[in-house]
Protein backbone atom coordinates (compact mmCIF):
# COMPACT_ATOMS: atom_id res chain seq x y z
CA UNK A 1 0.00 0.00 0.00
CA UNK A 2 2.73 2.43 1.00
CA UNK A 3 4.37 2.46 -2.41
CA UNK A 4 1.69 4.66 -3.97
CA UNK A 5 2.77 7.56 -1.78
CA UNK A 6 6.39 6.67 -1.15
CA UNK A 7 7.82 9.00 -3.81
CA UNK A 8 6.45 11.92 -1.75
CA UNK A 9 7.69 13.25 1.57
CA UNK A 10 6.43 10.81 4.23
CA UNK A 11 3.43 12.35 5.93
CA UNK A 12 3.37 12.39 9.73
CA UNK A 13 0.11 12.44 11.71
CA UNK A 14 -0.49 12.99 15.42
CA UNK A 15 -3.46 10.94 16.65
CA UNK A 16 -4.83 12.33 19.92
CA UNK A 17 -7.79 10.46 21.48
CA UNK A 18 -9.58 11.46 24.68
CA UNK A 19 -8.85 8.80 27.29
CA UNK A 20 -12.16 6.95 27.05
CA UNK A 21 -12.34 3.36 25.86
CA UNK A 22 -15.07 3.99 23.26
CA UNK A 23 -13.03 6.80 21.67
CA UNK A 24 -9.57 5.27 21.95
CA UNK A 25 -10.44 1.99 20.24
CA UNK A 26 -11.56 3.54 16.90
CA UNK A 27 -8.81 6.18 17.00
CA UNK A 28 -6.10 3.52 17.35
CA UNK A 29 -7.68 1.89 14.28
CA UNK A 30 -7.34 5.26 12.50
CA UNK A 31 -3.63 5.34 13.41
CA UNK A 32 -3.19 1.83 11.98
CA UNK A 33 -5.14 2.83 8.89
CA UNK A 34 -2.81 5.77 8.18
CA UNK A 35 0.28 3.68 8.93
CA UNK A 36 -0.90 0.95 6.54
CA UNK A 37 -0.79 3.63 3.80
CA UNK A 38 2.76 4.68 4.57
CA UNK A 39 1.94 7.59 6.88
CA UNK A 40 4.00 7.87 10.08
CA UNK A 41 1.53 7.83 12.99
CA UNK A 42 2.28 9.10 16.49
CA UNK A 43 -0.37 8.43 19.14
CA UNK A 44 -0.52 10.98 21.96
CA UNK A 45 -1.53 9.42 25.27
CA UNK A 46 -1.09 9.53 29.03
CA UNK A 47 1.35 7.27 30.93
CA UNK A 48 -1.04 4.55 32.18
CA UNK A 49 -3.01 4.43 28.93
CA UNK A 50 0.24 4.27 26.97
CA UNK A 51 1.18 1.01 28.73
CA UNK A 52 -2.06 -0.61 27.51
CA UNK A 53 -1.66 0.92 24.05
CA UNK A 54 1.90 -0.31 23.66
CA UNK A 55 0.70 -3.91 23.95
CA UNK A 56 -1.77 -3.44 21.10
CA UNK A 57 0.58 -1.69 18.69
CA UNK A 58 3.72 -3.78 19.27
CA UNK A 59 2.31 -6.37 16.90
CA UNK A 60 1.68 -3.71 14.23
CA UNK A 61 5.19 -2.32 14.57
CA UNK A 62 6.61 -5.82 14.15
CA UNK A 63 4.65 -6.09 10.92
CA UNK A 64 6.38 -2.92 9.68
CA UNK A 65 3.85 -0.18 10.48
CA UNK A 66 5.37 3.15 11.49
CA UNK A 67 3.42 3.76 14.72
CA UNK A 68 4.80 5.33 17.90
CA UNK A 69 3.46 6.64 21.19
CA UNK A 70 4.32 9.92 22.89
CA UNK A 71 3.10 10.48 26.44
CA UNK A 72 1.86 13.57 28.23
CA UNK A 73 1.46 13.39 32.03
CA UNK A 74 -2.18 13.68 33.14
CA UNK A 75 -2.47 16.23 35.98
CA UNK A 76 -5.01 14.27 38.05
CA UNK A 77 -3.71 15.24 41.50
CA UNK A 78 -3.31 18.94 40.54
CA UNK A 79 -7.03 19.22 39.80
CA UNK A 80 -8.12 17.20 42.84
CA UNK A 81 -8.69 13.78 41.24
CA UNK A 82 -7.33 10.59 42.83
CA UNK A 83 -3.80 9.73 41.72
CA UNK A 84 -3.80 7.44 38.68
CA UNK A 85 -7.09 8.78 37.31
CA UNK A 86 -6.43 9.12 33.60
CA UNK A 87 -9.55 7.82 31.93
CA UNK A 88 -13.23 8.76 31.60
CA UNK A 89 -13.96 5.14 32.57
CA UNK A 90 -12.57 5.87 36.06
CA UNK A 91 -15.02 8.68 36.77
CA UNK A 92 -17.53 7.58 39.38
CA UNK A 93 -19.37 10.74 40.38
CA UNK A 94 -20.67 13.97 38.84
CA UNK A 95 -18.32 16.16 40.87
CA UNK A 96 -15.32 14.48 39.21
CA UNK A 97 -16.42 15.68 35.76
CA UNK A 98 -15.38 19.38 35.92
CA UNK A 99 -12.04 18.31 37.39
CA UNK A 100 -11.48 15.81 34.61
CA UNK A 101 -12.22 18.39 31.88
CA UNK A 102 -9.95 20.90 33.64
CA UNK A 103 -7.14 18.31 33.59
CA UNK A 104 -7.80 17.66 29.90
CA UNK A 105 -7.52 21.40 29.16
CA UNK A 106 -4.16 21.45 30.98
CA UNK A 107 -2.77 19.04 28.36
CA UNK A 108 -2.67 21.88 25.81
CA UNK A 109 0.73 23.27 26.79
CA UNK A 110 2.63 19.93 26.75
CA UNK A 111 0.83 19.06 23.51
CA UNK A 112 2.08 22.28 21.90
CA UNK A 113 5.62 21.38 22.97
CA UNK A 114 5.28 18.08 21.09
CA UNK A 115 3.91 19.89 18.03
CA UNK A 116 6.88 22.26 18.11
CA UNK A 117 9.33 19.39 18.48
CA UNK A 118 7.93 17.04 15.83
CA UNK A 119 6.05 19.37 13.43
CA UNK A 120 3.63 16.70 12.15
CA UNK A 121 1.88 17.42 8.84
CA UNK A 122 -1.58 17.15 10.41
CA UNK A 123 -3.39 16.25 13.63
CA UNK A 124 -6.41 13.99 14.15
CA UNK A 125 -7.81 14.87 17.58
CA UNK A 126 -10.88 13.82 19.50
CA UNK A 127 -13.90 16.14 19.60
CA UNK A 128 -13.41 16.56 23.37
CA UNK A 129 -10.03 18.21 22.78
CA UNK A 130 -11.38 21.36 21.06
CA UNK A 131 -8.29 23.42 21.90
CA UNK A 132 -6.20 21.23 19.57
CA UNK A 133 -7.52 23.24 16.58
CA UNK A 134 -6.03 26.43 17.99
CA UNK A 135 -2.86 24.66 19.23
CA UNK A 136 -2.19 23.14 15.79
CA UNK A 137 -2.97 26.44 14.03
CA UNK A 138 -0.12 28.14 15.92
CA UNK A 139 2.24 25.95 13.91
CA UNK A 140 0.26 26.11 10.66
CA UNK A 141 -0.85 22.48 11.10
CA UNK A 142 -4.36 21.37 10.02
CA UNK A 143 -6.51 19.56 12.59
CA UNK A 144 -9.10 16.92 11.72
CA UNK A 145 -11.78 16.01 14.27
CA UNK A 146 -12.96 12.57 15.32
CA UNK A 147 -16.44 12.54 16.87
CA UNK A 148 -16.83 8.83 17.41
CA UNK A 149 -20.37 8.85 16.04
CA UNK A 150 -22.22 8.89 12.69
CA UNK A 151 -23.48 11.64 10.36
CA UNK A 152 -27.13 11.02 11.27
CA UNK A 153 -26.75 11.80 14.97
CA UNK A 154 -24.79 14.96 14.20
CA UNK A 155 -27.55 16.12 11.84
CA UNK A 156 -30.21 15.42 14.52
CA UNK A 157 -28.21 17.23 17.21
CA UNK A 158 -27.72 20.20 14.87
CA UNK A 159 -31.43 20.40 14.08
CA UNK A 160 -32.46 20.18 17.75
CA UNK A 161 -29.95 22.85 18.71
CA UNK A 162 -30.93 25.29 15.97
CA UNK A 163 -34.74 24.79 15.82
CA UNK A 164 -35.51 23.76 19.43
CA UNK A 165 -38.71 21.92 18.36
CA UNK A 166 -39.26 20.84 21.99
CA UNK A 167 -39.47 24.49 23.12
CA UNK A 168 -43.24 24.69 23.63
CA UNK A 169 -43.71 21.11 24.83
CA UNK A 170 -44.70 20.75 28.47
CA UNK A 171 -45.16 16.96 28.57
CA UNK A 172 -41.77 15.23 28.46
CA UNK A 173 -43.28 12.11 26.90
CA UNK A 174 -45.11 13.91 24.06
CA UNK A 175 -43.45 13.28 20.73
CA UNK A 176 -42.38 15.95 18.25
CA UNK A 177 -40.87 15.92 14.78
CA UNK A 178 -37.18 16.79 14.39
CA UNK A 179 -37.31 19.40 11.59
CA UNK A 180 -35.26 19.77 8.46
CA UNK A 181 -34.01 16.18 8.05
CA UNK A 182 -34.17 13.76 5.09
CA UNK A 183 -36.47 11.40 7.10
CA UNK A 184 -39.40 11.82 9.45
CA UNK A 185 -37.72 11.43 12.85
CA UNK A 186 -39.80 11.59 16.01
CA UNK A 187 -38.49 12.04 19.54
CA UNK A 188 -39.75 13.01 22.97
CA UNK A 189 -38.26 15.75 25.14
CA UNK A 190 -37.14 13.19 27.75
CA UNK A 191 -34.92 11.52 25.11
CA UNK A 192 -33.04 14.73 24.26
CA UNK A 193 -29.80 15.39 26.18
CA UNK A 194 -30.13 17.92 28.98
CA UNK A 195 -27.30 20.01 27.57
CA UNK A 196 -29.60 20.73 24.60
CA UNK A 197 -32.95 21.13 26.39
CA UNK A 198 -31.65 22.72 29.60
CA UNK A 199 -32.11 26.43 30.10
CA UNK A 200 -29.02 26.69 32.27
CA UNK A 201 -25.40 26.63 31.15
CA UNK A 202 -24.22 23.22 32.25
CA UNK A 203 -20.60 22.07 32.12
CA UNK A 204 -21.45 19.91 29.15
CA UNK A 205 -23.23 22.63 27.18
CA UNK A 206 -20.12 24.81 27.59
CA UNK A 207 -17.88 21.94 26.42
CA UNK A 208 -20.14 21.22 23.43
CA UNK A 209 -20.11 24.93 22.54
CA UNK A 210 -16.31 24.81 22.35
CA UNK A 211 -16.49 21.59 20.29
CA UNK A 212 -18.76 23.27 17.69
CA UNK A 213 -16.58 26.37 17.57
CA UNK A 214 -13.43 24.33 16.95
CA UNK A 215 -15.28 22.29 14.33
CA UNK A 216 -15.98 25.41 12.27
CA UNK A 217 -12.27 26.29 12.25
CA UNK A 218 -10.95 22.77 11.69
CA UNK A 219 -9.86 21.13 8.43
CA UNK A 220 -12.79 18.72 8.60
CA UNK A 221 -14.15 15.61 10.27
CA UNK A 222 -13.30 11.90 10.07
CA UNK A 223 -16.35 9.69 10.51
CA UNK A 224 -16.53 6.04 11.52
CA UNK A 225 -19.28 5.19 9.05
CA UNK A 226 -19.61 4.47 5.34
CA UNK A 227 -21.45 6.35 2.62
CA UNK A 228 -23.91 3.57 1.69
CA UNK A 229 -25.15 3.37 5.29
CA UNK A 230 -26.39 6.97 5.49
CA UNK A 231 -26.06 8.66 2.08
CA UNK A 232 -28.81 11.24 2.69
CA UNK A 233 -27.20 12.30 5.97
CA UNK A 234 -23.67 12.40 4.59
CA UNK A 235 -24.93 14.87 1.97
CA UNK A 236 -27.13 16.77 4.44
CA UNK A 237 -24.23 17.11 6.89
CA UNK A 238 -21.95 18.65 4.31
CA UNK A 239 -24.65 20.96 2.92
CA UNK A 240 -26.47 21.98 6.11
CA UNK A 241 -23.47 22.09 8.45
CA UNK A 242 -20.99 23.29 5.85
CA UNK A 243 -18.24 21.10 7.30
CA UNK A 244 -16.08 18.77 5.23
CA UNK A 245 -16.21 15.13 6.23
CA UNK A 246 -14.64 11.84 5.18
CA UNK A 247 -16.37 8.55 5.97
CA UNK A 248 -13.65 5.98 6.53
CA UNK A 249 -15.39 3.13 8.42
CA UNK A 250 -16.33 0.65 9.67
CA UNK A 251 -13.10 0.99 11.64
CA UNK A 252 -13.75 -2.33 13.41
CA UNK A 253 -12.95 -3.98 10.07
CA UNK A 254 -9.57 -2.30 10.06
CA UNK A 255 -7.50 -4.50 12.32
CA UNK A 256 -9.51 -3.98 15.49
CA UNK A 257 -10.78 -7.02 17.31
CA UNK A 258 -11.12 -5.24 20.61
CA UNK A 259 -7.40 -5.62 21.30
CA UNK A 260 -7.19 -2.38 23.26
CA UNK A 261 -9.89 -3.55 25.63
CA UNK A 262 -8.30 -6.97 25.74
CA UNK A 263 -4.77 -5.80 26.51
CA UNK A 264 -5.90 -4.34 29.80
CA UNK A 265 -7.24 -7.72 30.88
CA UNK A 266 -4.73 -9.94 29.18
CA UNK A 267 -4.56 -12.84 31.63
CA UNK A 268 -8.16 -13.94 31.55
CA UNK A 269 -9.07 -12.83 28.06
CA UNK A 270 -7.63 -15.63 25.91
CA UNK A 271 -9.27 -18.30 28.10
CA UNK A 272 -12.50 -16.29 28.05
CA UNK A 273 -12.38 -15.97 24.26
CA UNK A 274 -11.85 -19.71 23.77
CA UNK A 275 -14.64 -20.66 26.20
CA UNK A 276 -17.13 -18.20 24.72
CA UNK A 277 -16.55 -19.34 21.13
CA UNK A 278 -16.65 -22.99 22.15
CA UNK A 279 -19.97 -22.38 23.93
CA UNK A 280 -21.35 -20.62 20.84
CA UNK A 281 -20.23 -23.50 18.61
CA UNK A 282 -22.71 -25.72 20.44
CA UNK A 283 -25.67 -23.47 19.54
CA UNK A 284 -27.90 -23.37 16.47
CA UNK A 285 -27.51 -20.48 13.97
CA UNK A 286 -29.28 -17.24 15.04
CA UNK A 287 -30.40 -18.76 18.35
CA UNK A 288 -28.38 -16.64 20.83
CA UNK A 289 -29.00 -13.04 21.87
CA UNK A 290 -25.93 -11.04 22.91
CA UNK A 291 -26.57 -8.46 25.65
CA UNK A 292 -23.99 -5.74 26.35
CA UNK A 293 -24.25 -2.11 27.40
CA UNK A 294 -20.75 -0.81 26.69
CA UNK A 295 -17.96 0.27 29.00
CA UNK A 296 -19.58 3.30 30.64
CA UNK A 297 -23.23 2.40 31.31
CA UNK A 298 -24.14 2.09 34.97
CA UNK A 299 -27.17 -0.04 35.83
CA UNK A 300 -28.69 -0.38 39.28
CA UNK A 301 -28.97 -3.78 40.97
CA UNK A 302 -32.74 -3.53 40.51
CA UNK A 303 -32.38 -3.05 36.74
CA UNK A 304 -29.93 -5.95 36.48
CA UNK A 305 -32.48 -8.17 38.26
CA UNK A 306 -35.15 -7.14 35.72
CA UNK A 307 -32.77 -8.03 32.85
CA UNK A 308 -31.98 -11.43 34.37
CA UNK A 309 -35.67 -12.25 34.87
CA UNK A 310 -36.64 -10.95 31.42
CA UNK A 311 -33.96 -13.07 29.75
CA UNK A 312 -34.97 -16.16 31.71
CA UNK A 313 -38.66 -15.73 30.89
CA UNK A 314 -37.91 -15.23 27.18
CA UNK A 315 -36.57 -18.77 26.98
CA UNK A 316 -33.81 -17.63 24.60
CA UNK A 317 -30.17 -18.62 24.83
CA UNK A 318 -28.06 -15.57 25.71
CA UNK A 319 -24.62 -14.16 26.39
CA UNK A 320 -24.81 -11.29 28.86
CA UNK A 321 -21.85 -9.03 29.65
CA UNK A 322 -22.22 -7.63 33.16
CA UNK A 323 -19.97 -4.80 34.20
CA UNK A 324 -19.86 -4.40 37.97
CA UNK A 325 -20.47 -0.99 39.43
CA UNK A 326 -20.35 -2.50 42.91
CA UNK A 327 -18.18 -4.66 45.15
CA UNK A 328 -18.22 -8.41 44.73
CA UNK A 329 -20.00 -9.10 48.01
CA UNK A 330 -22.73 -6.76 46.87
CA UNK A 331 -23.48 -8.94 43.87
CA UNK A 332 -27.07 -9.68 44.84
CA UNK A 333 -28.61 -8.51 41.59
CA UNK A 334 -29.07 -11.98 40.11
CA UNK A 335 -32.23 -13.78 41.22
CA UNK A 336 -31.74 -16.73 43.56
CA UNK A 337 -30.42 -19.75 41.65
CA UNK A 338 -30.42 -17.87 38.33
CA UNK A 339 -26.95 -18.94 37.20
CA UNK A 340 -27.63 -22.58 38.09
CA UNK A 341 -30.92 -22.58 36.20
CA UNK A 342 -29.30 -20.91 33.19
CA UNK A 343 -26.47 -23.45 33.00
CA UNK A 344 -26.01 -24.23 29.28
CA UNK A 345 -28.79 -21.79 28.35
CA UNK A 346 -27.11 -18.53 29.24
CA UNK A 347 -23.52 -17.40 29.59
CA UNK A 348 -22.67 -14.53 31.92
CA UNK A 349 -19.39 -12.74 31.22
CA UNK A 350 -18.08 -10.30 33.77
CA UNK A 351 -16.36 -7.13 32.59
CA UNK A 352 -14.65 -7.89 29.26
CA UNK A 353 -16.00 -9.78 26.23
CA UNK A 354 -14.59 -10.32 22.72
CA UNK A 355 -17.55 -8.43 21.23
CA UNK A 356 -16.55 -8.43 17.55
CA UNK A 357 -15.88 -12.18 17.61
CA UNK A 358 -19.17 -12.88 19.40
CA UNK A 359 -21.27 -10.79 16.99
CA UNK A 360 -19.58 -12.44 14.02
CA UNK A 361 -20.45 -15.94 15.24
CA UNK A 362 -23.27 -17.63 13.22
CA UNK A 363 -25.06 -18.64 16.47
CA UNK A 364 -25.69 -15.00 17.40
CA UNK A 365 -29.00 -13.77 16.02
CA UNK A 366 -29.66 -10.63 18.04
CA UNK A 367 -27.89 -7.87 19.96
CA UNK A 368 -29.36 -5.92 22.90
CA UNK A 369 -27.30 -2.73 22.95
CA UNK A 370 -26.99 0.65 24.70
CA UNK A 371 -26.69 2.18 21.20
CA UNK A 372 -23.12 3.38 21.50
CA UNK A 373 -22.00 3.97 17.91
CA UNK A 374 -19.07 1.49 17.98
CA UNK A 375 -21.43 -1.27 19.10
CA UNK A 376 -24.12 -0.46 16.54
CA UNK A 377 -21.63 -0.38 13.70
CA UNK A 378 -20.14 -3.69 14.87
CA UNK A 379 -23.67 -5.16 14.92
CA UNK A 380 -24.37 -3.88 11.40
CA UNK A 381 -21.01 -5.17 10.12
CA UNK A 382 -21.80 -8.61 11.56
CA UNK A 383 -25.32 -8.51 10.07
CA UNK A 384 -27.09 -8.83 13.45
CA UNK A 385 -30.48 -7.14 14.15
CA UNK A 386 -30.79 -5.21 17.42
CA UNK A 387 -32.85 -4.39 20.48
CA UNK A 388 -32.13 -0.77 21.32
CA UNK A 389 -31.72 0.42 24.92
CA UNK A 390 -30.18 3.92 24.82
CA UNK A 391 -29.10 5.67 28.01
CA UNK A 392 -26.95 8.78 27.51
CA UNK A 393 -24.78 10.85 25.08
CA UNK A 394 -26.14 10.58 21.50
CA UNK A 395 -27.53 7.08 22.05
CA UNK A 396 -31.19 8.07 21.62
CA UNK A 397 -30.36 9.53 18.19
CA UNK A 398 -28.60 6.28 17.28
CA UNK A 399 -31.72 4.37 18.34
CA UNK A 400 -33.82 6.42 15.90
CA UNK A 401 -31.30 5.66 13.17
CA UNK A 402 -31.50 1.90 13.81
CA UNK A 403 -35.28 1.69 14.25
CA UNK A 404 -36.72 4.52 12.10
CA UNK A 405 -34.19 4.92 9.25
CA UNK A 406 -32.44 1.56 8.76
CA UNK A 407 -35.33 -0.46 10.26
CA UNK A 408 -32.99 -3.17 11.59
CA UNK A 409 -34.02 -3.17 15.24
CA UNK A 410 -36.78 -2.81 17.84
CA UNK A 411 -36.90 -0.52 20.86
CA UNK A 412 -36.97 -2.05 24.33
CA UNK A 413 -38.81 1.03 25.61
CA UNK A 414 -36.15 3.10 27.40
CA UNK A 415 -37.38 6.67 27.19
CA UNK A 416 -35.29 8.87 29.45
CA UNK A 417 -31.90 10.43 28.77
CA UNK A 418 -29.58 10.25 31.80
CA UNK A 419 -26.18 11.70 32.50
CA UNK A 420 -23.78 8.80 32.05
CA UNK A 421 -22.23 9.15 35.50
CA UNK A 422 -25.62 8.55 37.13
CA UNK A 423 -26.71 4.98 37.75
CA UNK A 424 -29.86 4.32 35.73
CA UNK A 425 -32.65 3.20 38.04
CA UNK A 426 -35.17 0.61 36.86
CA UNK A 427 -36.29 2.18 33.59
CA UNK A 428 -37.32 -1.01 31.76
CA UNK A 429 -39.33 -3.80 33.37
CA UNK A 430 -38.79 -7.53 32.81
CA UNK A 431 -42.03 -7.83 30.79
CA UNK A 432 -40.74 -5.39 28.16
CA UNK A 433 -37.34 -7.08 28.09
CA UNK A 434 -38.90 -10.53 27.68
CA UNK A 435 -41.25 -9.27 24.94
CA UNK A 436 -38.45 -7.53 22.99
CA UNK A 437 -36.20 -10.62 23.12
CA UNK A 438 -39.00 -13.04 22.19
CA UNK A 439 -40.04 -10.81 19.29
CA UNK A 440 -36.53 -10.36 17.88
CA UNK A 441 -35.45 -13.98 18.28
CA UNK A 442 -38.62 -15.46 16.82
CA UNK A 443 -38.12 -17.22 13.49
CA UNK A 444 -41.66 -16.36 12.40
CA UNK A 445 -43.07 -13.16 11.02
CA UNK A 446 -42.54 -11.30 7.80
CA UNK A 447 -41.25 -8.21 9.61
CA UNK A 448 -38.45 -10.18 11.30
CA UNK A 449 -37.39 -11.81 8.03
CA UNK A 450 -37.30 -8.40 6.33
CA UNK A 451 -35.24 -6.96 9.16
CA UNK A 452 -32.69 -9.80 8.95
CA UNK A 453 -32.52 -9.39 5.21
CA UNK A 454 -31.90 -5.62 5.49
CA UNK A 455 -29.11 -5.97 8.06
CA UNK A 456 -27.49 -8.79 6.06
CA UNK A 457 -27.40 -6.50 3.00
CA UNK A 458 -25.85 -3.68 5.07
CA UNK A 459 -23.21 -6.11 6.34
CA UNK A 460 -22.17 -6.87 2.75
CA UNK A 461 -22.02 -3.12 1.95
CA UNK A 462 -19.96 -2.43 5.10
CA UNK A 463 -17.31 -4.94 4.07
CA UNK A 464 -17.32 -3.70 0.49
CA UNK A 465 -16.81 -0.08 1.65
CA UNK A 466 -13.36 -0.77 3.12
CA UNK A 467 -12.09 -2.88 0.24
CA UNK A 468 -9.99 -1.32 -2.48
CA UNK A 469 -12.32 0.85 -4.64
CA UNK A 470 -14.96 0.78 -1.87
CA UNK A 471 -16.40 4.15 -0.78
CA UNK A 472 -14.48 4.41 2.53
CA UNK A 473 -11.23 3.30 0.90
CA UNK A 474 -11.64 5.86 -1.88
CA UNK A 475 -12.51 8.70 0.53
CA UNK A 476 -9.51 7.86 2.68
CA UNK A 477 -7.20 7.75 -0.35
CA UNK A 478 -8.51 11.14 -1.47
CA UNK A 479 -7.84 12.61 1.97
CA UNK A 480 -4.24 11.32 2.00
CA UNK A 481 -3.65 12.71 -1.52
CA UNK A 482 -5.02 16.08 -0.44
CA UNK A 483 -2.89 16.21 2.71
CA UNK A 484 0.11 15.17 0.66
CA UNK A 485 -0.52 18.05 -1.76
CA UNK A 486 -1.00 20.64 0.98
CA UNK A 487 2.11 19.38 2.77
CA UNK A 488 4.05 19.68 -0.49
CA UNK A 489 2.79 23.22 -1.00
CA UNK A 490 3.68 24.31 2.55
CA UNK A 491 7.18 22.76 2.40
CA UNK A 492 7.94 24.38 -0.94
CA UNK A 493 7.03 27.86 0.32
Amino acid sequence: MASKFSHHHQLHVFIFPITAQGHMIPMISIAKLFAARGVKATIISTPLNAITLAKTIDQDRLSGLDINIETIPFPAVEVGLPEGTESVNQITSLDMMPKFFLAVDMLQQPFEKLLEEYRPDFVVADMFLPWTTEAAAKFGIPRLIFHGTNMFSQCVAGSLRIHKPFGSITNDKESFLVPDLPDKIEMTKSQVPEYITGGTESLFSVVMGKVRESEQKSYGVLVNSFYELEPAYADHYKNAMGIRAWQIGPLSLRSNDGTLDKAAKEKESSIEEHNVLKWLDSKKPNSVIYVSFGSLSKLSNGQLTEIATGLEESGSSFIWVVRKSMTDEDEKYLPEGFEERMEGKGLIIREWAPQVLILDHPAVGGFMTHCGWNSILEGITAGVPMITWPMFAEQFYNEKFVTQVLKIGNQVGADEWKDWVETAEVSVKKEKICKAVTQLMSEDGEENKEMRKRVAELSVKAKRAVNEDGSSYVQFSALIEELQMSSKTSTSQ
